[in-house]
């Protein structure tokens, strides 16, 4: 059962030749054969046996359909872009190929990553192995749903308001959010530019630590990469974190349910227990982040969406009159929560209604940064839940986009501050559905949030549960 170790676990026998890269890639290829029709978290799987070399010794890796790999279909599980197949690799790909990393193929999201359910996707929904009748989060669903079902050992993912960290949450794996620039952004498709980031989704905060340390780091082909040293993020797990100052956002608590409620309340004891000093803290504007977002992130996808027409590239409904080519084309390519999305950009930065939305929009983001910043004072990092609940049913909230846009309402603020966040289980519901605790940490200071969580994992030891998958097949 190779698909069900970590990451280092795999490399440690690789080294001490216990098994190698292409054993592990065929308990993955028949992990996936066995599980894949119930679980839909690939849009394409690759046959390609690795070769060992470089410090990944070959491990496969999944990655999400959003992320560019030179000659491999790149859909982002959308129909306008069904076909398209990229001449380059993204910057993540290429540090993760020079590693030594194969690839065991592309996971399932929300179309153009918007969504928080991994229903929007032109390839049908991605399920939660936990309970294949709920969803596993989004957007970047396939990729927790992959690490979370043995489909892969560790996965790449992207996140603009949480589709890293809320997946992962309702699938019981880490995922973890780097800052804003610490990780390049060249090769992932756009949907957002000033608030998407690349990061890692792993069944420990170890592995995690590991794919960071190959995965950051300046590109000259990213203006907004940061040239800021990387340090070795291995570096800062197994920490003590006796005395270290944590703040606590209680007010997030009041609209959660039952099962995150207990289970942050036992998640606060485990940190007290660590000796760690907790601090309540007040982010008084992060009232109006999900607001704020649903003006920002759609302004922005508004105009990077805009080069999808069915000339240059990506699916063609042909007509004789070029604009009814460009309406047909997008009408019947993109789907409805893409269209819904720019549309309200549209909107925002129309004459006439750019002051009143979008620059306001701008002007209460810097007001939730400077919320934060003024907590960093007093505190080295915040926790807070993942998400208000745990996963919901399939088609519960798909009708009902306010709803949906509401499971995003403690991720979206790190991605409007451009901070670094990891989500790290933290317990069960009494349905047995996993719920994420959230750590947030001050910019470019992923290390810290790292030993964080990792005294945490340390202490509760959830990444050793898993689905009892034959229950649900």
């Amino acid at each position: 059962m190779l698909y069900r170790l970590t990451l280092t676990e795999i490399l440690q026998m690789v080294k001490e030749r216990k098994t190698n890269a292409k054993e592990v890639f065929f308990s993955l290829k028949k992990r996936i054969e066995e599980v894949e029709k119930y679980v839909n978290a690939y849009i394409t799987v690759f046959d390609e046996e690795p070769e060992e070399k470089g410090l990944l010794n070959g491990i496969p890796i999944a990655i999400k359909d959003n992320i560019c790999m030179k000659d491999k279909r790149t859909t982002c599980a959308s129909r306008i872009l069904e076909n398209f197949i990229p001449p380059y690799d993204a910057t993540v790909v290429e540090r993760l190929k020079k590693s030594g990393a194969s690839f065991i193929g592309k996971t399932n999201m929300d179309e153009f990553a918007m969504g928080s359910s991994c229903e929007t996707s032109h390839f049908g929904p991605t399920k939660n192995p936990w309970n294949t009748n709920y969803i596993p989060g989004g957007s970047s669903g396939g990729s927790a749903a992959a690490v979370a079902s043995g489909e892969a050992i560790c996965a790449l993912g992207s996140d603009t308001g949480g589709s890293i960290r809320q997946p992962a949450a309702l699938c019981g794996v880490v995922g973890m959010k780097p800052t804003y620039g610490r990780v390049s952004r060249y090769g992932l498709v756009a949907f957002a530019s000033s608030l998407d980031q690349i990061g890692p989704i792993t069944r420990t905060v170890e592995d995690t630590a590991l794919l960071l340390n190959i995965i950051c780091g300046k590109d000259e082909r990213d203006s907004t990469s940061a040239d800021i040293p990387v340090p070795d993020f291995r570096k800062a797990l197994n920490r003590d974190i006796r005395d270290v100052k944590i703040g606590v956002y209680e007010k997030g608590l009041e609209d959660c349910s039952k099962a995150v409620k207990e289970n942050f309340k036992k998640a606060e004891d485990v940190f007290a227990g660590l000796g760690a000093e907790l601090i309540p803290v007040d982010l008084p504007h992060l009232e109006y982040a999900v607001a704020d977002y649903y003006i920002i992130a759609p302004a922005e996808a508004s105009s990077n969406l805009a080069r999808y027409d069915g000339v240059r590239y990506g699916f063609q409904q042909w007509r004789d009159d070029l604009m009814e080519m460009y309406r047909e084309t997008r009408s019947s390519g993109f789907g409805n929560e893409v269209k819904r999305r720019i549309l309200l950009g549209t909107y925002v930065l129309s004459s006439g209604y750019y002051d009143a939305y979008y620059l306001k929009a701008q002007k209460v983001r810097t007001l939730i940064k400077e919320d934060f910043d003024k907590a960093f004072d007093r505190v080295k990092a915040i926790i807070l839940p993942t998400s208000p609940a745990e996963a919901f049913r399939l088609g519960e909230r798909i009708n009902d986009p306010l709803k949906m846009y509401l499971s995003d309402i403690f991720t979206i603020p790190a991605n409007l501050a451009g901070l670094p966040a990891i989500s790290v289980p933290m317990g069960l519901s009494e349905d047995c559905l996993p719920v994420g605790l959230q750590i947030v940490g001050r910019a470019f200071c992923e290390d810290e949030i790292i030993s964080i969580a990792h005294a945490f994992e340390r202490e509760t030891c959830f990444y050793k549960k898993i689905p009892v998958f034959k229950e649900q097949i």
